[in-house]
């Protein structure tokens, strides 16, 4: 494939709201009340209302999907951001220096916010992991959100300060180590493994993923069969031998281990979404005239297709939570077959890419109801073959019911929220631990809210209005074309 006939793609609206909504999800599943909400208002393996973790204890619920459908927008986010390098021309080698350059940036920035986090501070302060944080520890925090900001954040043309984009990142990386290196970390002092799980493997995935697109974007069976050695390797590890003695080294195990390669369960068939957005995009453009006179699907099959995924995703999380395997499997093969019939002949290229959609979200749902009793039931953690490859054609589902309210419906206008949070996840990652928390605390505020959220319904809108809040934010900064670039 040769950089001349591969268009620069835009951004997909879908996409980002798909991030958007995986991003939110998360700040949401952080912030709602402990203890009081039912069970699958948390990780099914973390069970209210203790939340003692038991690895266990099988079963599914939305908490358990945020991350895998973040993972998902990532490798469907890879073919995209590569191909619009390899169209503007960008060399193998220098393409593969920047793959490696992400990386790098993406593990600094797990180890350095695991470092900021306001428990990590009061624990090093005050030399216990149970130590509680004080008014310096909340303000150190926010400090840290400033320095971050500082650090990865891009600025914007209108604030006329490109020209120092350099020298302000640089002063932020001075500052940042200066901080740190004031801190004191206890015995253990600054370690770099100590890091954010969620980002160190994001990272992980940002470079294998990246790598397997290169060397497989003109073979879907070849990136396929990635998994396949992947899956061969993860059952050798088990026994005795050269498998095994591979699967635990490492060179540099504070960012790198074979552990986080199991994420391309999930990375690679969102490669392939990615592909077909790809595909989608390269198709001739039609002319207006000749739009009209398209045979395309009717509002109301849309309306179906999208209500028979919503239908297919709450099936599988009621069912699988409830452990009522066999009827899950059988009422979403119905689902499945009687969706079927909805994807008439079409000419229209996004109903042929929802279609695709569909096709590979049925493949990854039969596999992982197949993998479902192995490993006894689905788990995320330590994570089944099940769970990444249930959640995997979740999260394709969710993108059909995205590009049909965005591209085919027209409401792209409800969905903004979604999709600028989508377009600058790492604010929103990153605003709820180190700039709200602590402002709340600080005000005084948290304590009152605490004190008035005692009830079910209350500690869930206790959680909506702070996940609102950070969404507000972060879709401000994406407005004023502040983004942060890891």
């Amino acid at each position: 494939m040769t950089s001349e006939n591969i268009k620069i793609q835009p951004r997909v609206d879908a996409l980002d709201a798909l991030r958007g909504l995986a991003i939110l999800a998360m700040v949401l599943s952080s912030t709602v009340r402990y203890k009081i909400l039912p069970t699958w208002m948390y990780h099914a393996q973390v069970p209210p209302p203790d939340h003692v973790f038991n690895k266990t204890l099988p079963g599914l619920t939305w908490v358990d999907l945020v991350f895998p459908t973040f993972l998902f927008a990532m490798g469907a986010a890879i073919p995209l951001a590569l191909s619009r390098r390899l169209a503007q021309g960008w060399s193998m080698p220098k393409i593969v220096l920047q793959i490696f350059k992400r990386g790098a940036f993406l593990g600094a920035f797990a180890i350095i916010l695991q470092h900021l986090r306001p428990n990590a501070i009061a624990a090093g302060m005050g030399n216990s992991v149970d130590a509680d944080p004080n008014p310096t520890t909340w303000l150190l925090a926010i400090a840290g959100f400033v320095l971050l900001a500082l650090m990865f954040g891009r600025l914007p043309i209108a604030w006329k300060l490109n020209r120092y984009q350099f020298l302000i990142s640089l002063a932020g990386w001075i500052a940042c180590f200066f901080l740190l290196s004031q801190i004191d970390y206890g015995e253990k002092g600054f370690s770099l493994n100590f890091s954010d799980p969620i980002l160190i493997s994001l990272a992980n995935m940002a470079v294998f993923g990246s790598l397997i697109w290169l060397l497989t974007r003109s073979n879907w069976m070849l990136r396929l069969g990635f998994l396949v050695i992947l899956l061969a390797l993860q059952f050798a590890s088990g026994s005795q031998g050269w498998v095994q003695v591979l699967w635990k080294f490492s060179p540099a195990p504070w960012i790198f281990q074979f552990y986080y390669l199991k994420y391309l369960f999930i990375v690679i068939p969102g490669t392939i979404a990615g592909d077909l957005i790809l595909q989608q995009s390269r198709k001739e453009v039609i002319p207006l005239a000749a739009e009209s006179k398209q045979i395309t699907w009717s509002r109301s099959q849309l309306i179906l297709i999208l209500g028979s995924m919503l239908l297919l995703c709450v099936v599988l999380l009621v069912g699988l939570q409830a452990r009522w395997t066999l009827e899950t499997t059988l009422i979403s093969a119905v689902i499945v077959i009687a969706t079927q019939f909805l994807f008439t002949k079409s000419e229209h290229h996004a109903d042929q890419t929802i279609k695709q959609f569909h096709q590979w979200g049925v493949y990854w749902l039969a596999l992982g109801l197949c993998f479902e009793p192995f490993q006894t039931g689905i788990k995320k953690d330590p994570s089944t073959y099940s769970y990444y490859f249930v959640t995997t054609a979740i999260a394709f589902f969710l993108l059909i019911v995205l590009t049909i309210l965005i591209d085919r419906l027209g409401h792209k206008c409800y969905l903004k929220l979604l999709i600028e949070n989508g377009q600058n996840p790492m604010i929103a990652y990153v605003a709820f631990a180190n700039l709200l928390w602590p402002i709340l605390q600080l005000s005084g505020l948290e304590d009152w809210i605490i004190a008035h959220t005692e009830t079910p319904i209350l500690g869930v809108l206790k959680g909506v209005a702070y996940t609102l809040a950070i969404a507000l934010f972060t879709q401000f900064c994406t407005r004023q074309k502040f983004f942060w670039k890891t």
